[in-house]
């Protein structure tokens, strides 16, 4: 059974398509991350111009790093539960599994 579901075409369409998002929203995150580290890193001045009172640019550039991971992370997760469980499941079920 297990070689049959590894050696079908539909899942190796699937794993591909897994593997696309991923590598996609691995590097978007990583441009994201190791951005605003360089820009702390090369543009201290930029991240230190006050906004509002005691807030910098960088606070809410930090906030942004953090809100765009979740982002990435729920758009991984909607992915999975509405497709690739999905595909799974129909897998699963024309190859005569459970």
């Amino acid at each position: 059974m297990k070689e049959k579901i590894l050696s079908s075409s539909e899942f190796k369409s699937l794993v591909r398509s897994k593997n696309a998002i991923s590598l996609i929203l691995t590097m978007a995150e990583l441009v994201v991350y190791f951005g605003f580290v360089l820009l702390i890193a090369y543009n201290k001045e930029f991240l230190s111009q006050k906004i509002y009172g005691p807030v910098n640019v960088g606070i809410p550039i930090g906030i942004g790093v953090i809100v765009v991971s979740w982002i990435f992370t729920g758009i991984y997760v909607a992915w999975s539960n509405k497709k690739y469980d999905q595909k799974v499941a129909e897998i699963k079920e024309k190859l005569g599994g459970e």
